[in-house]
């Protein structure tokens, strides 16, 4: 799995959009489940967290969405990272991280 930030200034998905993802591997990541594949995803804040809502890169559906909690243990912050599921199974966006599942 591999993924990166989009340079999303004065794109038409108007924000919807702000990170591609792709797999070889099925994930559950909230409420979709992804084969392997390409999507992008985008978030906004709710309080204080994250509703990150993924989407077929190709066709633009909507799959699901999680919640990304503030993650306060963190000292190093970088714009999108993954952790592998030996160490965490997670998914960072900045200071907030939701887990992923390897799906069977």
């Amino acid at each position: 799995m591999a993924g990166v930030v989009l340079i999303t200034a004065g794109y038409s998905a108007d924000g919807k959009y702000s990170n591609f993802l792709a797999t070889q591997v099925p994930l559950k990541i909230g409420t979709a489940s992804l084969p392997p594949g390409q999507y992008v995803f985008g978030w906004h804040r709710v309080k204080d967290s994250l509703q990150v809502l993924f989407y077929e890169a190709a066709s633009g559906r909507y799959l699901g969405e999680v919640q990304a909690s503030r993650d306060e243990t963190r000292r190093r912050i970088e714009s999108f990272q993954i952790l592998t599921p030996s160490e965490h199974s997670l998914m960072l966006i900045g200071r907030f991280g939701f887990h992923y599942e390897l799906a069977k």
